[in-house]
């Protein structure tokens, strides 16, 4: 096959993603109302809609102003409100603001999807209109489309959580009574070890360049932590007792009167959680989830183990395939996985849950960011964050792999974060 000839299959393939991934995130819209996908609930979410307006943002700034000259944007303030935070482009919009937004209607920036969708359709279907680097670009584009998937998701969950009827987002059946996994420990001998990004795949730039650490030997457990074993922690004085507890964490307990993970609820006798089908009975052999790194972190030591390493998870990762829950599967909530045999490796580290690690998210020796307003994307976050590590049951499976750094402030609880617990091997 000659070089024209791949550049015309690899456009094509790109083409057809391009146009599934744009159209699931436009599906994702279908349960909500007009009135739902204009609110924001805290200054930390977005709005559906915002989330629609800005993925196609990025596409018209950064794919077609660079790719067609004389290029007239689609409407002359957009560059402003659905600007998130590239100050390399312009001025942006206030975040906390942005369910303010009434207008442009839903109707309005879904003709601008579509209009920002068809140019670059049209540049995709003809090979040779796009420089390696805008393709490159077009391949970022998805990936960040896929990412605001999962944020659209948890966004929608934190504003339906607000309403006291408890509207259900979309209805699903809750995952079969299965056998349980009793939790077991993966010894690892440590070395030295690489991590990072490897193969010709994408990957964000934050996941390069690959690199060596060494390692301790340590133990991983089988899988993430379950609300029955929450509870206990909560039963024991968890959230009452200081010793367990990082002091910024145990500031934070105080000040937002944290008892129990995210949109858990008691009354009637028994825990209940609010989801995107509506308010449910916790079930304790779920993994548990809307737990901050504060959380996760106390109950770690509550157990009397400790949270994993970034690089001691990914370690282990690379030996299990990325299969799980995951948004394409459309349960939208944590599940129950069956038994495996121990030889198999550990259970749900791809799927279901982001798990916690004790790593903040910092750069990698070596790193560099992309030059002009892209090399904003990731690196100028890499101060007072925690890496999450596997994605959750809203994350697309094809958007994830072992190296993928995912990233928030450690008392961030509207994510769907869970706990895996490890230890020192002479634990």
């Amino acid at each position: 096959m000659n070089a024209n000839a791949n550049a015309a299959a690899r456009n094509e393939l790109l083409a057809r993603r391009f146009r599934a991934i744009r159209n699931i995130t436009a599906r994702l819209c279908d349960p909500l109302s007009a009135e739902d996908c204009a609110a924001q609930s805290m200054p930390d979410a977005s709005p559906a809609k915002w989330h629609l307006a800005h993925t196609t943002w990025f596409l018209e700034t950064f794919v077609l102003k660079t790719a067609l000259p004389n290029y007239t944007p689609h409407h002359p303030r957009f560059e402003v409100l659905f600007n998130s935070y590239y100050n390399a482009v312009g001025e942006q919009y206030s975040r906390p603001d942005r369910g303010l937004l009434t207008r442009p209607s839903f109707e309005e920036i879904l003709e601008y999807r579509a209009t920002i969708e068809n140019r670059v359709s049209e540049l995709l279907d003809e090979p040779g209109l796009l420089t390696e680097e805008q393709i490159d670009v077009v391949e970022l584009g998805l990936h960040h489309e896929q990412q605001h998937q999962e944020l659209l998701l948890t966004d929608v969950k934190h504003l339906l959580a607000q309403n006291p009827l408890a509207p259900v987002y979309r209805p699903t059946k809750e995952s079969p009574d299965l056998a349980i996994q009793s939790l077991a420990w993966h010894a690892e001998r440590g070395g030295l070890v690489e991590v990072g990004h490897a193969g010709a795949s994408f990957g964000f730039d934050n996941e390069f360049p690959r690199h060596r650490v060494h390692l301790e030997p340590f133990e991983l457990a089988s899988r993430p932590i379950r609300n029955g074993e929450f509870a206990a922690f909560m039963e024991d004085g968890g959230y009452a007792r200081p010793d367990f507890w990082l002091s910024e964490g145990w500031a934070q307990v105080q000040k937002a009167g944290w008892k129990a993970p995210l949109y858990w609820q008691h009354h009637d006798g028994r825990w209940w959680h609010f989801t995107l089908s509506g308010l449910r009975p916790v079930r304790s052999e779920e993994p548990v989830t809307h737990v901050s790194l504060f959380e996760a972190d106390a109950f770690a030591r509550w157990a009397g183990c400790r949270l994993p390493t970034e690089s001691e998870w990914e370690h282990v990762a690379r030996r299990v395939s990325v299969e799980g829950n995951f948004l394409e599967g459309g349960r939208f909530h944590p599940g129950i996985a069956p038994v495996r045999s121990p030889e198999a490796g550990p259970l749900q580290l791809f799927g279901d849950v982001w798990e916690w690690t004790a790593s903040a998210y910092s750069a990698y020796p070596g790193y560099r960011p992309a030059a002009g307003a892209l090399g904003e994307y990731n690196g100028k976050f890499m101060s007072s964050q925690v890496v999450l590590k596997g994605g959750s049951c809203v994350s697309p499976r094809s958007h994830l792999r072992a190296s993928y750094r995912n990233f928030f402030p450690p008392d961030a609880r509207w994510q769907f974060s869970g706990i895996r617990l490890a230890r020192d091997a002479s634990s």
